[in-house]
């Protein structure tokens, strides 16, 4: 056979094997013997598949070609041999010795008959030299070690071990180049040729005015045409017909012909695919046609109008039908480079994404789990949702063992829908949550999936058969889609040899298909009606790789990190997976994996080195750095709007700057000025949605209306344009608050500051059939559908509420009665005491972790760690004395817990080592309340000595102590219970004691009190924030409740004993030792009283919310405090 037809045999082979035709490529390649596949031989010896691994070896050697193939088959029999005799099949093991073996007797007598008498024995492993025989894999895992040294060292294997290299899909390209060939030579040519079939030449029916038309740049089949001289005539390759070469003239006159419809710029210079009805097509290979097509199994129908087109010149661009990539004309106006909104997240910001439509809307992701939604217009934080799981009992074993190893969490990835009326959210473990979105603001629960093992990577949506789906990928390998409806998984693509890092699913015309990147620096590039991999390609860097389109679709980019830190930011030829172009200005080394963004077909931008970098996307020389007034990390996070007009880059203070062009800064000066009208307008409506304060800040009147939706220039015609919008009809304008008349949202509860009868709120005592304690301790679940109780007798109890039909969502609530839950075993959950204590002297405390599945507790014994599906102690810690007193995680690590002690010291504990890290000391009595501060990287420490201590988390160095005030009349120094919780801003601090509930800023400087008078005379008990930080809520030793502002402190309403505690049970003893906020419905509280009875409250359906804005018949607000408002942010640059 020839060297060419040999070639031929190996192009085949590639063809069978990239169809997924496994048996007949080794058959082909047992035929011709040509390519010995090594893995195929393994796998079939591991498999002890012992008839094929002899077929396959005979069409490379025979058993007496030499001593190395005599050798090989002699060891493969005698494992066969052993293994028979292993399983006791002797009858088996005669035959094979009979057959198989006796062609070795004549070659060595005495080894024959060496094997013969293992027959008699009871074991064959009795042979000293088989005494070290193991088990049936080890031994054939041994035995393949040996063979393949045997056929390298074989010389009839020589040069049959490795594939020739050459590129994908080579048969493809030489039968496209072919077609193109005869398409040329046809007497009238078609645009859109009719190739039915590659068993006769092609040719084209003369169109009916004999014209000769434009060349077929977009046929199903026919990819671009060659340029001249780029292709040998056909006939050189010997075993293939020859091809009359058509004339230098005839090409150059393809190549000159013109169309008004259609340009001709060059075509790539590589070999264009077998299938290209596109250049993502090109790159993808040879998508194949659904089931049931009619015509060429290789290309569906739908591409015929995906058009490639041909052009002059020698560029290697690669463009789509009715694209030209013009250079690109800018000015400095269109670069977002002014700083003009900064926003305090609280924590390190991990993704970001602008709502598609309404431009100042930004959704957040953070390190601890958390997602918020910004108006970056009005610097109001719209929502705000902590991690949690949603269903822990649906959770996978995996996930639960993952989330007890290590509760810590972060978001990877949150990204919007196409029409933004959900968004996902990809955490560092196993989950992906999907939200809805409306208008309002407001985010609903909507699935909640576990998506992969281990980390959910990337998060994308997609629309493949028209049907709206996620596309998750995860540490497990694997790329999934899920249809969004239901959650159900819809394919799986598995191919990736490391973690997937990132996907980038896209389409052009019909054809969908997703590009993906794992972090071993392969891109991969995926169809949905075929599951195997299209494209292997190395990216640059070889690290982690983020993919991206430009804003029209037709551009592919990628911007990546080394692991020596080496930053390459490139643009795609998609048609031959090649690099076109690469950008220059990134430093040598990286402090962290640079993350870019592309915007309006004009500019690149990426983080590095502490600033944001600009390129035109049409030139490789960075155009400009911006360093956004400092504070940005070495590698910020980035993300523009959808206009292009506003950039959001992270901060290293936990933080996001806002950058604005010209357009983007008209834009938020326009939203300012429709709320200075509305605020000098009453009778416009206003917005009935509580006010989000920033950094307990001073409330803003300013309505957060959405900028309107506004089209990419570069993806047809806005339709309203920047600078008209000034002047634009407000009606027109989209508003994310619905919107009441302002007599409406005079709320008529502050008419009735004295809340004291039972209809006018909520109430409902909880089920209780264990013996009443007081309750110390009462804790929300994160999930906000059970109430955890600690009661001074050291027992705990759980009420869990369920779904029905007056309680969909299954959350807590007081218009159904939970179920106190106990597992089938009838355990109840109690801590270790104290015997030499009674339990209703010593201090309680307990801490829930973030994914409910666990709490840690305490009762003046060891602190236990309970399992919370079955009530068992997992481990104890900690024994006494000195007590523990208060418990805290740690928020970026769960395994350290900061634990409060009865002798006045704070322990360090490191749960996973079983060691305290460090002692800290500065109180001088027990300690009473503990709260870490991300933001601050601080914890701070109350006590019974009224006394505050701040502590750097970082060297667990005191940084600063301060001593509560003592409100006028009272004497000093105070003395008592302590309390202390950060605000959702993590800068500003709840202080309660029962003389005053006091607001401390980050240096510990007191900024505004209110201590108990007038209609709440008694002393506190308890108080804290409300989920959303906008209310303070107080309990007091008569038994009333006090509501207030917490940016003020200014009292709303009361609500007495008699409107909560049912008539056949008000004790004139009873009241709140401790209050509990829903985690998600800030208008709810739960009640431990003093007789162990425990009440949730919620205002009445008439009044939805705790008081209100008062009005103007109720006069000015009661305050006792001199001290001003707490400052709000800074204003920003306008």
């Amino acid at each position: 056979m020839s060297s060419l037809s040999r070639e031929l045999v190996f192009l085949i082979l590639q063809f069978l094997d990239e169809e997924k035709f496994k048996e007949t490529v080794h058959k082909l390649e047992q035929e011709s013997g040509f390519f010995f596949n090594m893995k195929h031989f393994e796998d079939q010896v591991q498999a002890g598949e012992w008839d094929e691994v002899e077929r396959y070896l005979c069409g490379f050697t025979k058993v007496e070609d030499n001593r190395y193939s005599m050798k090989i088959f002699f060891e493969i029999r005698k494992q066969k041999y052993l293994e028979a005799l292993d399983r006791q099949d002797r009858a088996k093991a005669v035959e094979i010795l009979v057959k198989d073996l006796k062609v070795f007797s004549s070659f060595n007598e005495e080894l024959f008959k060496e094997i013969t008498q293992l027959l008699t024995l009871d074991n064959f492993r009795q042979n000293e030299q088989l005494s070290k025989y193991g088990d049936t894999k080890s031994a054939r895992n041994i035995m393949l070690v040996e063979l393949k040294k045997l056929i390298e060292a074989n010389p009839l294997f020589r040069d049959k071990l490795s594939f020739p290299s050459f590129k994908s899909s080579r048969l493809r390209t030489l039968i496209n180049q072919s077609l193109n060939w005869q398409h040329q030579l046809c007497k009238n040519p078609r645009p859109n040729p009719d190739i039915k079939t590659l068993f006769t030449d092609h040719s084209c029916n003369p169109t009916s005015n004999g014209a000769r038309p434009p060349p077929p740049t977009n046929n199903p089949l026919v990819g671009p045409i060659p340029k001249a001289g780029q292709f040998p005539p056909i006939g050189a390759h010997g075993p293939f017909q020859p091809v009359v070469s058509p004339s230098p003239g005839a090409i150059a006159g393809w190549m000159s012909s013109n169309s008004p419809s259609l340009p001709h710029p060059s075509m790539a210079a590589g070999p264009p695919g077998f299938v290209q009805p596109s250049s993502a097509v090109g790159f993808l290979k040879h998508p194949r046609t659904p089931t049931g097509m009619t015509g060429m199994d290789y290309q569906s129908a739908d591409s015929d109008h995906l058009m490639k087109r041909i052009r002059t010149g020698q560029s290697d661009e690669v463009s789509f039908a009715g694209v030209a990539h013009t250079p690109n004309v800018y000015s400095q106006d269109d670069l977002t480079k002014t700083v003009v909104r900064t926003l305090n997240q609280g924590s390190n910001v991990m993704s970001m994404d602008f709502h598609p439509q309404q431009q100042t809307i930004l959704l957040v992701g953070t390190n601890v789990g958390d997602i918020s939604l910004w108006e970056v217009g009005s610097r109001e934080r719209l929502a705000h949702k902590p991690f949690k799981v949603w269903d822990i009992s649906a959770a996978s074993m995996p996930l639960q063992n993952a989330l007890l190893n290590d509760a810590a969490i972060s978001v990877n990835r949150c990204v919007w829908g196409p029409d933004g009326l959900m968004l996902g959210v990809a955490f560092s473990k196993h989950i992906v949550h999907l939200y809805t979105y409306n208008p309002t603001g407001e985010l609903r629960h909507h699935l909640e999936i576990d998506a992969h093992v281990g980390g959910v990577n990337d998060i994308a949506f997609a629309h493949p058969n028209k049907q709206l789906c996620i596309v998750t990928c995860g540490d497990d390998k694997m790329i999934k889609v899920w249809d969004v409806v239901a959650g159900r998984k819809q394919y799986t693509f598995e191919g990736h040899e490391a973690p997937v890092y990132s996907v980038c699913p896209h389409h052009k015309e019909s054809i969908q298909f997703i590009f993906s990147t794992a972090i071993d620096g392969k891109i991969k590039a995926w169809l949905y009606d075929y599951l195997g991999s299209r494209v292997d390609y190395d990216a640059p860097g070889n690290w982690c790789t983020m993919m991206a389109y430009s804003a029209d679709g037709t551009r592919l980019f990628s911007c990546g990190t080394s692991k020596e830190g080496e930053s390459h930011l490139v643009e795609w030829n998609e048609s031959e997976g090649a690099i076109k172009r690469t950008y220059s200005g990134f430093r040598k080394r990286s402090l962290g994996v640079v993350q870019f963004d592309t915007t309006r077909n004009r500019f690149l931008a990426a983080g590095d080195e502490f600033q944001i970098k600009f390129w035109d996307m049409d030139n490789m020389n960075m155009l400009t750095t911006v360093d956004a007034d400092g504070g940005l990390p070495a590698s910020p996070r980035l993300r523009f709007n959808k206009e292009g007009s506003l950039l959001a880059v992270t901060t290293s203070d936990n933080g996001i700057k806002i950058l604005a062009n010209s357009d983007g800064v008209r834009l938020l000066r326009m939203l300012e000025g429709r709320a200075m009208d509305k605020n000098r307008c009453p009778s416009e409506p206003i917005s009935s949605k509580p006010l989000t304060i920033n950094a307990l800040g001073p409330a803003s009147n300013v309505s957060a209306a959405i900028a309107p939706t506004l089209e990419r220039p570069d993806r047809g015609p806005p339709a309203v344009s920047i600078s008209s919008l000034g002047t634009i009809d407000s009606s027109r304008l989209v508003d994310v608050k619905p919107r009441v008349a302002e007599d409406v949202d005079k709320v008529k509860s502050w008419r009735i500051p004295d809340i004291s009868d039972p209809s006018q709120i909520k109430a409902l005592r909880l089920p209780d059939s264990i013996a009443a304690s007081k309750v110390v301790r009462l804790i929300y679940t994160n999930s906000g559908l059970s109430l955890l109780a600690l009661a001074s007798n050291a027992v705990h109890k759980l009420w869990k509420w369920q779904r029905t039909e007056r309680n969909p969502s299954g959350k807590a609530t007081a218009n159904v009665a939970p179920q106190l839950w106990q597992p089938p075993s009838g355990t109840l959950m109690t801590n270790d005491i104290n015997e030499s204590k009674p339990t209703e002297e010593s201090a309680a405390c307990i801490a829930l972790s973030k994914n409910d599945s666990y709490v840690m507790s305490a009762s003046g014994g060891k602190v236990s760690l309970f399992n919370m599906m079955t009530f068992k102690v997992m481990t104890m810690f900690m024994s006494p004395p000195p007590a523990a007193t208060f418990l805290a995680f740690h928020p970026q690590d769960n395994n350290i817990i900061a634990i409060g002690m009865e002798d006045s010291s704070v322990q360090i504990y490191n749960v996973r080592v079983d060691e305290v890290k460090t002692k800290l000391k500065g109180h001088q009595n027990r300690i009473t309340g503990l709260a870490f501060s991300p933001t601050l990287n601080a914890l701070v420490s109350s006590g019974a000595d009224a006394q505050l201590c701040m502590w750097s988390i970082d060297k667990w160095e005191k940084l600063k102590s301060r001593f509560i005030q003592a409100p006028a009349g009272r004497q000093s120094p105070l003395v008592g219970e302590t309390k202390v919780q950060f605000h959702n801003d993590q800068t500003h601090l709840l202080v309660v004691h029962e003389s005053q509930i006091s607001v401390y800023d980050s240096k510990l400087e007191c900024s505004r009190s209110w201590s108990p008078k007038d209609t709440l005379p008694a002393p506190i008990s308890s108080a804290i924030y409300s989920c959303d930080g906008l209310l303070v809520y107080a309990g007091f030793c008569d038994g009333a409740i006090g509501v207030f502002d917490a940016e003020t402190l200014r009292f709303r309403c009361r609500i007495g004993p008699s409107a909560y505690i049912p008539t056949y049970a008000v004790s004139n003893t009873a009241h709140p030792l401790v209050i509990a906020p829903h985690p998600s419905e800030p208008n709810q509280i739960a009640l431990g009283m003093s007789d162990g009875a425990v009440h949730v409250v919620e205002p009445s359906d008439a009044e939805l919310k705790w008081g209100g804005t008062p009005s103007q018949d109720n006069g000015p607000l009661p305050s006792n405090s001199s001290n001003p408002p707490l400052s709000g942010q800074p204003s920003e640059p306008r």
